[in-house]
């Protein structure tokens, strides 16, 4: 080992430092990213919503209804969607695996604000590789979908199918205008005891239905809207126009695209309640408070404070600790003679009280040198001694010290 290994700093502190902070930055983008990540995320997965691009989903006539001037809202959580003075129509586009609860929240919360349920047809996929664009898929299956998705309650017993012609043409008036549609060769149908054709294909079966009582609307076939339709500028017109249909024929001011049922709402939990307003300052607060902390850690306030001695080095401290012993051993009233002898010694020698005088004698001597009319040196003396509590000891030791101080003109 070399004198600079042994010798040398075994850390850098501005590398420790910047990997503590570089660690706390990503510590927070981390659960930022898992309370916001359903929000943030893009949605251009391939799959039946608002937010994809690929054949299934419905971004495009998201964009268009847009580009026509319509107020259309994603919403990312279960809200009504009618005010005292705005109605939307909301649109469900659930998925062959959305459970029945789900559907059920979702239409109580809407009250009798009107919903579209568009039911799912594909079970799309995307190959790695094969895809061509991102977000697109490369291949899918028609496939039925389930009856759970409409609950009873709200739509009756209903029945899914296929029509019967093969012709893609389907025709019908929904809000006061006559309705032609191009679609599929393929058409999913549905049937049901409380509903009420509005689009037939040419066989005869419903394709768009309307629940009896109620604003409830079901649209079996999801090719006549989604991004299938933007095949042609024809195809995309009419589903633009069958869109506007159903909103005019709701009395609706606006559309409102569910997200929910398709994994991309934002739920209600504390932490995504941390990074959103209006407790998002609170969130900031803690983490400026916690950087603070941090860095008072790391700096040192002026030089380092050395230990101090336990018992100080004076006359004073060891005055101090000897009446703290004496305190706490409650013996204050055993140095009474002794306090009173101190003082006499002091005094005689002071005043230079002549020799050979005992205790008496020299008491006496002391209480000559007093003005009249004081308390006398003597009786103080014999009176001390005979001190009964501490309050009395104490009064009689000042009284003594006060006699000490005006003979001798000191302290």
């Amino acid at each position: 080992m070399s004198d600079t290994a042994a010798t040398g700093d075994g850390f850098n502190p501005r590398l420790i430092a910047g990997v503590v902070v570089i660690g706390i930055i990503a510590f927070i983008a981390l659960w930022a990213l898992i309370a916001l990540g359903p929000q943030l995320s893009s949605g251009n997965d391939g799959g039946g919503h608002a937010l994809s691009k690929g054949a299934p989903g419905y971004a495009g006539i998201v964009d268009l209804v847009e580009r026509a001037g319509a107020n259309v809202e994603l919403r990312r959580r279960v809200e009504p969607a009618a005010y005292e003075d705005y109605t939307q129509l909301t649109i469900l586009t659930p998925t062959a695996r959305t459970r029945p609860e789900e559907m059920k929240e979702l239409l109580a919360a809407q009250g009798d604000a009107p919903v579209l349920v568009v039911l799912p047809k594909w079970a799309a996929g995307v190959v790695p590789g094969q895809a061509p664009k991102p977000g697109w898929v490369s291949g899918g299956l028609a496939v039925l979908p389930p009856a759970r998705l409409l609950p009873e309650e709200y739509f009756g017993k209903v029945r899914v199918g296929r029509a019967k012609s093969a012709k893609g043409n389907a025709r019908g008036r929904v809000g006061g205008r006559e309705i032609r549609l191009t679609g599929p060769r393929q058409l999913h149908t549905i049937t049901g005891e409380v509903l009420d054709p509005l689009i037939t294909a040419a066989d005869g079966s419903a394709i768009l239905a309307r629940v009896h009582e109620g604003d409830r609307y079901i649209l079996a076939d999801p090719d006549l809207i989604n991004n299938l339709a933007f095949s042609t500028r024809e195809k995309a017109a009419t589903a633009a126009s069958l869109i506007d249909a159903i909103a005019e024929d709701a009395d609706a001011d606006g559309l409102a695209f569910d997200l929910t049922l398709n994994g991309f709402g934002g739920q209600r939990s504390l932490l995504r309640f941390a990074f959103v307003p209006p407790f998002i300052g609170i969130t900031l607060c803690l983490i400026a408070a916690g950087l603070l902390a941090l860095w008072q850690a790391w700096m040192r306030f002026g030089p380092a404070l050395k230990p101090r001695r336990a018992i100080p080095v004076s006359k004073a401290a060891l005055i101090a600790n000897s009446a703290d012993l004496i305190k706490q051993a409650r013996r204050e009233l055993d140095g009474a003679d002794a306090f009173v002898k101190s003082q006499r010694i002091a005094i005689a020698r002071r005043l230079h009280a002549p020799g050979g005088l005992d205790d008496e004698a020299t008491d006496r001597w002391i209480d000559r040198h007093l003005d009249a009319g004081s308390e006398s040196f003597s009786s103080l003396a014999r009176r001390l001694p005979l001190a009964r509590n501490t309050h009395e000891f104490l009064e009689g030791a000042q009284a003594l010290h006060d006699i000490r101080k005006d003979l001798l003109r000191d302290s």
